[in-house]
């Protein structure tokens, strides 16, 4: 017993080194957050290298919030492209069903390697949602098509690399 804890206390430390050794995340998106790692398991998706690749999960007042130009959510990206930030804009923390329909799009961006399904629809992934509320109402559906469909979930399936599966699609 003592060999497999001292084990994995040594896996931790050497996976610390090769990654950030923490992430600033707001506290009012903890709980949405583990509800979305939770449904990560679920589906046999693993998220801890991912996790300690970003800088900060946060709810914030820089994005843009005026008529015709506002932006819900982001994800900003470092010099190599890779994503560093989760940003939510403040204003989705009015309603709790709207924050976690943002929060779980932007999550899907880096978690799931999920690019837009589509510009206007009722989907968590859309550019921009027709209604967050008929998502929120069709919540469990929602989620089940956004994990079975995600680029990870997808590759993890047919047991190809990334780029093989870019290749298919």
């Amino acid at each position: 017993m003592k060999t497999t804890i001292l084990g994995l206390l040594a896996l931790f430390f050497v996976t610390s080194l090769k990654s950030q050794e923490t992430v600033d995340i707001d506290g009012r998106l903890q709980p949405i957050l583990n509800d979305f790692f939770n449904d990560c398991e679920s589906y046999g998706i693993d998220y801890h290298d991912k996790l300690f690749q970003l800088k900060n999960i946060d709810l914030t007042n820089s994005l843009p919030l005026e008529e015709g130009n506002t932006v819900m959510g982001m994800v900003t990206r470092d010099s190599e492209g890779k994503i560093e930030n989760i940003l939510i804009n403040w204003v989705a923390a009015v309603d709790p069903e709207i924050l976690k329909i943002v929060a779980y799009h932007e999550f899907a961006h880096h978690f799931l390697d999920y690019k837009h399904t589509c510009a206007d629809c009722d989907e968590i992934m859309a550019v921009n949602n027709a209604s967050y509320f008929n998502v929120a109402q069709d919540w469990d559906n929602q989620v089940k098509k956004l994990f079975v469909t995600s680029p990870v979930y997808q590759k993890q399936q047919l047991g190809v690399s990334y780029n093989e599966f870019e290749e298919l699609n």
